[in-house]
């Protein structure tokens, strides 16, 4: 996570304010003490603003950094080797999808996470997945990073908790990012529910929102391979 990826994580947070009817351009610029022109040009990505121009900006919406840090996809730290740690096979899209239990030559590589970290996670399993492997990991490519960034940057290593196929929020106020079985592939994307449709919703405006159309005996679980509870940027 750079200074630039804080500039769009806090601009993308205000444009969902705006688009939700809870602020305005000019209100913001009033707020924080900008003219509107300033604030106008942030907010549609022509120009940045400066260290203190951005404290004013969540000082004035009452915002912390951590606030606009999705908790469960903040960079995971690799932890130090006093730390209890588990090791979590990185694995393929269809792997991650189709395969209770992951076999030695299945494995691309693994990744050491706290031990801590991975059994704090809440779960909510359905009852096709209660007995899988809880735990798997998969890079995200080029077009799935895209899709969710800066959340995920190109190669990013995304752990999976299978153990949690609940739409049920996992933090108040604060989306849940899922891995979804979408046909073959695996999309990585904040998901809603409604009439029937899983609503397949990417971080970046550049990118459309998807839906899967539901058959009447299927449910939400069906599509859902679980949470994604860590992010690990630079390995």
């Amino acid at each position: 996570m750079n200074f630039q990826d804080l500039h769009e994580l806090l601009r993308a947070e205000l444009v969902r304010r705006i688009e939700r009817g809870s602020l305005t351009g000019s209100r913001l610029a009033q707020q924080a003490g900008f003219q509107q022109a300033h604030i106008s040009n942030f907010l549609n990505r022509k120009r940045a603003l400066s260290l203190e121009g951005l404290d004013r900006v969540l000082a004035s919406q009452n915002l912390t950094v951590d606030q606009i840090l999705p908790l469960e996809i903040a960079a995971a730290a690799v932890p130090q080797m006093t730390e209890p740690t588990e090791t979590v096979p990185v694995v393929s899209c269809s792997v991650a999808m189709d395969d209770a239990r992951v076999a030695e030559a299945a494995v691309i590589e693994t990744v050491q996470v706290s031990a801590s970290r991975l059994h704090d996670n809440r779960a909510r399993p359905s009852t096709r997945y209660a007995h899988w492997q809880r735990f798997v990991a998969v890079r995200a490519d080029a077009q799935q990073a895209a899709a969710m960034y800066p959340l995920l940057a190109p190669g990013a290593i995304a752990v999976l908790d299978r153990h949690y196929n609940s739409l049920a929020p996992y933090r108040a106020q604060q989306p849940t990012l899922y891995a979804v079985r979408c046909g073959a592939a695996l999309l990585l994307r904040y998901v809603d529910f409604d009439e029937g449709h899983l609503i397949l919703r990417p971080y970046s405006r550049d990118f459309s929102v998807q839906l899967i159309r539901m058959a009447s005996h299927e449910s939400p679980a069906d599509y859902l391979v679980g949470r994604v509870c860590l992010v690990f940027s630079e390995l």
